[in-house]
Order: structure tokens, then sequence, then C-alpha cells
């Protein structure tokens, strides 16, 4: 969570006490240009960063109703 912090930092994104790393990676997502769906998808074709993180096995976490 420390790296996903010091990016956020570069990226002038909120890292406040209280957020998830989820709402701060999709943060930085929009920051870096892409759509904030971090562990949203079950496929993605995008190359973000967090890409091997977001797909890492893990069933996506949806958000909302």
């Amino acid at each position: 969570m420390q790296e996903v912090r010091e990016i956020a930092r570069r990226w002038g994104v909120d890292v406040r006490v209280g957020r998830t790393k989820q709402e701060i990676i999709r943060d930085i997502q929009v920051r870096e240009g892409y759509s904030p769906c971090y562990r949203t998808r079950e496929e993605c074709g995008e190359a973000c960063l967090w890409k091997p993180d977001c797909l890492a096995g893990e069933t996506p976490r949806r958000t909302g109703p």
C-alpha cells in the first residue's frame, strides 16, 4: 500500500487516512487517462500499471447496487 500512496502523491491524488487502495488506484487511473475500473472487470484490454494486481486471480469487486 505504501507504494500505491507514493505513486498517488506523484499524481496529486488524495491519500488521506480512511481511503481504500481501490479508491486511490481508481483516482490514479483517471489522472493517467484510463477508466477508473480497478477491480470491476473480469477481462481487460488496457495496459495500465494496475492490471497485474487488478486481474491477479481474485473475483472482481463490484461497487454500487
